[in-house]
């Protein structure tokens, strides 16, 4: 979650004239590459992004029109089974995409985040809150949504390196999340699929839940109901590597799906299977 480089036709003379940040305009919307096993596996489950990354070059979304934009030139790095990733140096480094309500968990009332993620240090440099990080998510003051947390080992919670997802409400403030809390490798890639679900009602779920799964297997689910989240449709980017630039994941991240339903846990098992 040996270094594969390269770089897409046409592209070489923007990426050595460009400067910070880097944009890739109308090289976004070039078809990917050849999409490897992996990649089919996940493109076969119809999600409505897939952002494979490879540190350099265009951020395309393999599923559709939602190109991102790489921010600061992060490092080109490889997931468990040789594809390309991004390696983010955790000070400024970022992958930027527009707006789009396809991105909102409002569209059909359900959102999943997938993605992989490898940590390379356990205790971040550029924190926020009670000493953690953001490594995606969409949301900006008055308009929040959603977000992918990690904290560094040592916090004032007391929650050494818990990986979390979180919905909230447009205003903020506190928000409803999932997590796990393990002992965490530096170096080692994790699978993450946070589910945001409005619409699978129940009396332990009467307005929705979050949930998490962990390689494959749900580690946790959560009531929304429980602090009146109501997710809005705002208008904030979606980033990776960061949310809103407050503080930045010092790691690889790649394969990052979102999609407009929860995908099953055979998925989620079937996709972290996949990757090995």
């Amino acid at each position: 979650m040996g270094t594969r480089r390269w770089i897409y036709p046409g592209l070489l003379a923007l990426v050595v004239a460009s400067t910070l940040p880097f944009s890739p305009g109308a090289q976004a919307e070039a078809a990917c590459p050849s999409p490897s096993t992996y990649d089919s596996r996940v493109l076969a489950d119809a999600p409505v992004a897939f952002w494979r990354l490879g540190g350099a070059g265009a951020a395309q979304d393999c599923a559709g029109a939602h190109a991102g934009t790489y921010v600061g030139r992060p490092a080109a790095t490889t997931t468990p089974n040789g594809d390309p990733a991004t390696a983010f140096d955790g000070v400024g480094q970022y992958v930027e995409v527009p707006d789009d309500d396809a991105l909102s968990v409002t569209r059909t009332g359900v959102l999943t985040l997938e993605a992989w993620i490898r940590p390379d240090r356990l205790e971040f440099a550029d924190t926020e809150g009670t000493g953690y990080v953001h490594w995606a998510g969409k949301g900006v003051s008055g308009q929040h949504e959603y977000v992918t947390r990690m904290y560094s080992r040592t916090n004032s919670e007391n929650r050494p390196n818990r990986i979390s997802g979180y919905a909230f409400n447009r205003s903020g403030g506190l928000g409803v999340g999932s997590y796990f809390q393990d002992a965490v490798v530096a170096g080692q890639w994790i699978h993450v699929v946070l589910v945001i679900n409005t619409v699978a009602r129940s009396d332990r779920y009467p307005t929705g839940y979050t949930m998490i799964y962990k390689n494959g297997v749900r580690r946790d689910q959560d009531d929304l109901s429980a602090l009146g989240i109501v997710p809005g449709n705002g208008t904030a980017p979606v980033r990776i590597g960061t949310r809103d630039r407050n503080s930045f994941f010092q790691g690889a991240i790649a394969k990052v799906a979102v999609y407009d339903r929860e995908i099953t846990a055979t998925e989620a098992a079937g996709h972290a299977q996949a990757m090995r």
